[in-house]
C-alpha cells in the first residue's frame, strides 16, 4: 500500500515538473555572422567566444531565458588590418568592452517560430532588440537560428565613413544541454 501511495504521489507531482532545461551555447557548431556594406560592397565577418546560459522550454516559451555573450575581440573579416581597426576604440573598443551581450526579457511564439524580446549591449550602450528565431532539437541539444539588423551608430560603433549604418547579424547557436 505504501508503494502504491508513493507511486501515486510521484505521478501527481511528476506531471507538474518544470520542463525548462538549462543549455550552454558553444562555439563548435555555431556561427555568429554579420554583413555590412563598405564602399558599396558587402563585407562579411564573424564573432566567436560564445558564453552564457539558455533556459529553454519549447512547450512554454514564456519560461525561456537567454543570457548569451560573445567575445568582441574575436571579430574577424579575413583582413587582419581591418580586424585590428575594428577592435580599436573607434569601433568595438575591445580592451574596455570585451563582451557583446544579449539578454532576453521575454520569449513568445508566433506562427511556427519564436520571437526574442530583449536587450543587446555593445560597448556601454544597451538597446531593445526583437527578432524571430527557430529552435531545432538535436537529441538533447538545440540549434537556435535567427537574424536581425541593427544600426551600428546606435551603439557608438564607428564614426562617419563609407561604411553603412545598417549591420545584418545572422545567428546559428548550438546549445548543449547541461
Amino acid at each position: 500500500m505504501t508503494k502504491f501511495f508513493l507511486g501515486t504521489l510521484l505521478v501527481l507531482f511528476g506531471t507538474g515538473t518544470i520542463r525548462a532545461q538549462q543549455y550552454k551555447p558553444i562555439d563548435q557548431g555555431s556561427a555568429i555572422d554579420f554583413q555590412i556594406k563598405n564602399f558599396g560592397f558587402n563585407t562579411k565577418g564573424s564573432f566567436s567566444g560564445l558564453d552564457g546560459t539558455i533556459t529553454w522550454d519549447a512547450k512554454d516559451p514564456a519560461k525561456s531565458v537567454f543570457d548569451v555573450s560573445i567575445g568582441a575581440a574575436t571579430i574577424t573579416t579575413d583582413n587582419d588590418m581591418r580586424d585590428g581597426h575594428l577592435r580599436g576604440d573607434t569601433y568595438f573598443d575591445v580592451t574596455q568592452y570585451p563582451r557583446i551581450r544579449m539578454v532576453s526579457t521575454s520569449v513568445t511564439e508566433k506562427g511556427g517560430h519564436y520571437i526574442f524580446h530583449g536587450k543587446l549591449t555593445i560597448k556601454s550602450t544597451t538597446k531593445d532588440l526583437e527578432f524571430p528565431f527557430i529552435a531545432t532539437p538535436m537529441g538533447e541539444d538545440y540549434i537556435f537560428k535567427g537574424e536581425f539588423t541593427i544600426n551600428r551608430k546606435d551603439f557608438g560603433v564607428g564614426g562617419s565613413s563609407t561604411i553603412s549604418n545598417d549591420l545584418r547579424v545572422s545567428l546559428t547557436v548550438l546549445a548543449k544541454r547541461q
